[in-house]
């Protein structure tokens, strides 16, 4: 007799972290100060387009005293520099609450005489070679090699331990043009794939019947949402409720809300829980005048920097949520507002980095809620085919 395996954990999708972030590399094999030099470029280079971190350890060994309150027993200290923010924790930060601080950069670099990182670049510098050496455990991802200036070649025990070193490029320290747009493509690559989500599990109380449903070009508005959404999204996916994905044909990828009772915001949520590494492309199912055109311009105007791009909503001027691309950083943004008790999408907006666009055709927005302004958008649609 055989007993399933008891699970005590949800199945859930992790996002592709390392230590820090999702695209982080540790520099090791050198001193300190050509680490700090080369990641002081590297950042100085990018920062204007991508959000740069850097992590080290204080090399100023003769503070043993905690500084301000904290040796006082205080827990946390803040402090605002006027140039800069300032936190102090008495206790080490666990790996979760620790990720979260970096989940806003898009690049970590990392001083990896002191840290460890998913990826790794290896400085080949002579007078470190029996630390290097000492450390080839950590050379877990090398994706570059960088030669100093006393070195004439990688080191014999860096080539016989790495397995892809031949893809490895292998550049001067001082070819700092070639280093930054290494990073630069790098960063390019991890640009996160477009799912589009149409927002469609509303109960439509207003309107009376379900909105998704109405026949506004040929076919219901869902369907039709979502076929407008394909060329520009490697995925898309109606969200509905558990009780709709019975209505749904087969050929439309359907996604309920695993994240109940919390409307849209709980339709992002899931999406999210989905696919936590895609950026999602969110759009309401109650928009008929909204064209392609807008949809590109949305998509082309994408900033992976920031947590969403959005529009500004011609009415109040505050980001209108459900036409909106949420990168995959928004992700623990949006549940850090479900703890604090909010399930606002816009007032995540609002309250966080993102791109804000004018839109081009204001009507594009216009949503449709109730029987009324059904009729008035449908008289509307009709003007525009009679003209055309």
């Amino acid at each position: 007799m055989t007993s399933k395996e008891h699970k005590k954990h949800a199945d859930l999708k992790r996002p592709a972290l390392g230590n820090f972030g999702r695209n982080e590399w540790a520099i090791v094999g050198a001193p300190c100060v050509y680490i700090k030099a080369l990641a002081d470029k590297v950042i100085s280079a990018l920062s204007p387009v991508y959000k740069c971190a850097y992590a080290d350890t204080s090399h100023n060994d003769e503070v043993i005293l905690a500084p301000g309150k904290l040796a006082s027993g205080a827990l946390l200290e803040y402090a605002d520099m006027i140039n800069h923010q300032q936190f102090n924790y008495a206790e080490p930060l666990r790996p979760v609450p620790f990720r979260q601080q970096f989940n806003g950069a898009d690049l970590v670099l990392v001083n990896g005489n002191h840290q460890q990182a998913k990826s790794q670049v290896v400085i080949i510098y002579e007078n470190k070679r029996a630390s290097l050496q000492k450390r080839l455990e950590q050379l877990t991802n090398v994706e570059l090699i960088l030669l100093a200036e006393n070195a004439e070649g990688v080191f014999d025990f860096i080539q016989g331990s790495l397995t892809n070193f031949q893809d490895i490029p292998v550049y001067r320290l001082e070819e700092t043009d070639k280093i930054i747009s290494f990073f630069r493509s790098k960063l390019e690559e991890a640009r996160p794939a477009l799912n589009g989500l149409v927002l469609a599990g509303g109960k439509s109380e207003r309107m009376g019947f379900d909105k998704g449903a109405v026949n506004w070009f040929g076919k219901e508005q869902r369907y039709f949402m979502a076929d407008m959404l394909k060329p520009l999204c490697n995925e898309v996916f109606i969200s509905c409720r558990e009780d709709q994905r019975q209505q749904i044909p087969a050929n439309y990828n359907v996604l309920p809300d695993t994240f109940t009772g919390l409307g849209p915001f709980g339709a992002i949520l899931s999406a999210f829980r989905n696919e936590p590494d895609k950026a999602w492309l969110v759009i309401a199912c109650d928009l008929p005048l909204l064209e392609l055109d807008t949809i590109q311009y949305l998509a082309g105007q994408r900033d992976v920097s920031k947590i969403a791009t959005a529009f500004n909503s011609t009415h109040d001027q505050f980001p209108e949520p459900l036409i909106t691309i949420w990168e995959p950083k928004s992700y623990p943004v949006l549940l850090a507002f479900l703890s604090q008790g909010y399930s606002c999408p816009r007032k995540v907006l609002i309250n966080s980095d993102v791109k804000l666009l004018d839109v081009q055709n204001p009507d594009a927005l216009t949503n449709v809620n109730t029987p009324d302004e059904l009729e008035k958008v449908k008289r509307t649609i009709h003007q525009k085919i009679a003209s055309a």
